[in-house]
């Protein structure tokens, strides 16, 4: 896929957010935040990263469009009879909605931030995110972000972000906590 002009970006945080959107800027693509994280639990969890997300986008006079919906219920509906495998419903609701919003605001393609971390299954968020782009006759813009780990880290420590310690959803953490008590 050619660069697009206008980049509708889905975006889990702004510490994933920081060194993908220096990046893009640096190569005059014009970009817009899209907030839709229905997966992001508990209430105060989704609370911090939607805030800390927002100050990033009045600093940078970053265009964001939210689509604020604490989706508890829906994702473990979703998620609840193969948790194991719960990624690809995760990945499916935000990059669809990522690129149905892509469509109709008229931007030229959709991405999401998910790429920049080393701990996502990219493969999986790349053929989800061509398939439902095929949906919406929208281009999925693919781009390993994961080598911007380290800068990223740097650049949202520098800004004293508010740093999330697991990918979001409660099962995640649960697991986080369950290899600190081994």
């Amino acid at each position: 896929m050619s660069v697009p002009e206008k980049l509708l970006l889905h975006t889990c945080c702004a510490p994933c957010l920081i060194a993908p959107y220096r990046q893009l800027k640096a190569e005059g693509i014009g970009i817009t935040a899209f907030w839709f994280n229905p997966n992001i639990h508990p209430f105060t969890e989704y609370r911090s990263r939607l805030e800390t997300l927002q100050e990033f986008a009045r600093q940078e006079d970053l265009p964001l469009i939210l689509k604020d919906d604490y989706g508890l219920r829906k994702f473990l509906a979703g998620v609840g009879d193969d948790i194991d495998n719960r990624c690809r419903f995760c990945y499916t609701v935000r990059l669809e909605e990522t690129a149905k919003t892509a469509y109709e605001h008229g931007f030229d393609a959709f991405g999401s931030t998910l790429l920049y971390s080393k701990y996502q299954k990219h493969d999986l968020i790349r053929e989800i995110g061509e398939a439902v782009g095929s949906i919406y006759g929208i281009p999925f813009f693919y781009r390993d972000w994961r080598p911007l780990w380290d800068e990223g880290v740097r650049l949202s420590k520098e800004a004293q972000m508010y740093r999330q310690k697991y990918c979001g959803c409660i099962f995640s953490e649960e697991e986080r906590y369950l290899k600190k008590l081994r």
